[in-house]
């Protein structure tokens, strides 16, 4: 059990029978007199991906849901098929496009991330925070810049289309933030 005002960003929650990642979490104090804390959540089903408002009382609490993080690494994608293994038991299996969405823009081959499983099923892959990725394509060196940032756009190895710093170039390797898809640092050889 895990009270209201304990809850965070990340948490996963057994609600319903079904596990539930909060996704956005905010505190109200109601303004009258004796009214209690309000914990207003974001909550994303992880089984089925509908997103929910749910607030509770300062007071309550919520089953914390059984999940196991095990560590898996990405191997190749074949068609609309994504292939990873299990790095204790070597195990491998594969997973549909639909159920990376948006993650499959970031796996390269060998990254190692984590898997998330509920009562022995697999319900999501979380990537790490950044991943290294080559530039395959981009406009050359921008020649004046002025006092502002300038971004110019880039094609990474997987396909990503993001904004890069002018001084960069094609074939360079660069950190991408996968949480917003951010340039983050060129990576030194």
């Amino acid at each position: 059990m895990k009270g209201a005002t304990d809850i965070k960003r990340g948490d996963i929650l057994d609600i319903d029978g079904a596990p539930w990642l909060v996704a956005d979490i905010t505190t109200q104090t109601p303004s009258a007199r004796g009214a209690s804390l309000l914990v207003k959540m974001k909550i994303k089903n992880l089984t089925t991906g509908q997103f929910l408002a749910k607030t509770l009382r300062g007071g309550e609490s919520v089953d914390e849901a059984d999940c196991e993080r095990r560590s898996i690494q990405f191997l190749y994608h074949q068609g609309d098929e994504w292939a990873f293994m299990d790095m204790d038991s070597y195990d491998q299996f594969t997973l549909a496009a639909e159920f990376l969405g948006d993650d499959a823009r970031y796996l390269v081959d060998g990254l190692e991330l984590r898997s998330l499983l509920y009562n022995g099923s697999l319900i999501a892959v979380e990537l790490p925070t950044t991943v290294e990725l080559e530039v395959t394509e981009t406009a050359p060196a921008i020649k004046g810049a002025t006092a502002q940032a300038q971004l110019k756009p880039a094609t990474l190895e997987t396909g990503l289309e993001i904004l890069v710093p002018p001084y960069l170039e094609s074939g360079e390797r660069i950190k991408v933030d996968t949480r917003d898809a951010r340039f983050v640092e060129r990576v030194k050889s």
